[in-house]
């Protein structure tokens, strides 16, 4: 087996834009996740959305149909 091929892993604090962190290993400095098990709508049975380009409103725009 070949030595001195992988990347050096290092501990880091994951974050999620709801503020909570999670300590976990990585090769990247800093990992930002939308979404995590305490604030996804699966888990937590809440109805949210994330629209935030206004991705919805484009397409609609686009293929609104014409009377």
């Amino acid at each position: 087996m070949k030595k001195d091929i992988h990347p050096a892993t290092s501990l880091i604090e994951a974050r999620c834009i709801c503020g909570k962190k999670y300590p976990m290993h990585s090769v990247k400095e800093d990992i930002l996740v939308s979404f995590c098990s305490a604030c996804h709508p699966f888990y937590t049975n809440t109805n949210q959305f994330a629209d935030t380009e206004g991705r919805i409103e484009k397409f609609n725009k686009k293929y609104k149909k014409k009377s």
